[in-house]
């Protein structure tokens, strides 16, 4: 797991909800039961500071940082697909973006991560498509300042005919094999964690739950059910994930107030003296 990404994972899951800030001394010790070491989450946080993720700022218990308004944002969105409160009906149009691809091979990459993180497919280098729009695709094209032409489109074919784009666009086999390999690897971590396990071992296997549900942010574009396969393993797997993250919850939640509060325990203990 690397530091950059349970960053977010931190923030977005647990700090979130917390004001969105939090002080450099609990964010170490909250990424310590990952096996992530000091130096990392410091490299990484100043890195999330200049690609304008966080900004640093002077908390009561010491230096900390917050998150900025375009990371809310991303969290945001993130949060309303990994617990799925968002449900989109659909109404048989795609978005549509014919774009001049970036030269650059890093850029290429960078952007085709990102139109994939928002719910884009290809169809060939230059078009991309989506079920429903994405809301912060037309800032993201112009900063990565990449020309493009965006359509709204609806299939003559039908539902037929779209379900053949979808299938076009992504490998909805590959995806389904996905989401069957993430339950059989989660089982067993989860199943050993009880009420008899510390509020750390709830909090750190939690983590890795959401952490491994995460990828699929940047793998699933949630499509509509009209458009999916019968039996689609996505659905079952969300239930998965929702039953255990809602089970640990209450012990992951225990130990990141604990967290915050040792850093301004420690804090008042210093004044003390």
């Amino acid at each position: 797991m690397q530091a950059r990404s349970a960053l977010f994972d931190l923030y977005g899951d647990h700090l979130r909800a917390r004001g969105g800030r939090a002080p450099v001394a609990a964010l170490v010790k909250l990424l310590a039961p990952l096996g992530i070491a000091p130096p990392a989450v410091r490299t990484a946080v100043s890195r999330m500071v200049r690609q304008g993720w966080l900004d640093p700022l002077r908390l009561a218990s010491g230096p900390g940082y917050s998150i900025t308004p375009k990371a809310a944002r991303r969290l945001d969105e993130a949060a309303a697909r990994i617990y799925r409160t968002g449900r989109h009906s659909w109404d048989g149009r795609f978005d549509l973006l014919v774009l001049e691809a970036p030269t650059s091979r890093r850029d290429r990459q960078r952007l085709a991560a990102n139109l994939t993180f928002l719910g884009y497919g290809t169809l060939d280098d230059c078009t991309w498509v989506a079920t429903r729009p994405g809301e912060d695709v037309d800032v993201l094209l112009a900063e990565a300042g990449v020309h493009y032409e965006r359509f709204t489109a609806a299939h003559a074919a039908g539902t037929p005919g779209a379900m053949a784009v979808v299938r076009r666009a992504w490998d909805l086999a590959e995806i389904g094999r996905a989401y069957d390999r993430f339950v059989t690897e989660q089982k067993p971590l989860l199943t050993g964690v009880t009420v008899r396990s510390s509020d750390e071992d709830a909090y750190a296997v939690r983590f890795r739950l959401v952490h491994a549900w995460r990828t699929f942010l940047f793998q699933d574009p949630q499509l509509p059910p009209a458009l999916l396969p019968e039996r689609w393993p996505g659905s079952s797997a969300a239930s998965f994930f929702d039953r255990h993250a809602a089970r640990l919850r209450p012990a992951a939640d225990r130990y990141v107030e604990q967290c915050l509060d040792a850093s301004n325990n420690r804090l008042a203990r210093q004044k003390g003296h």
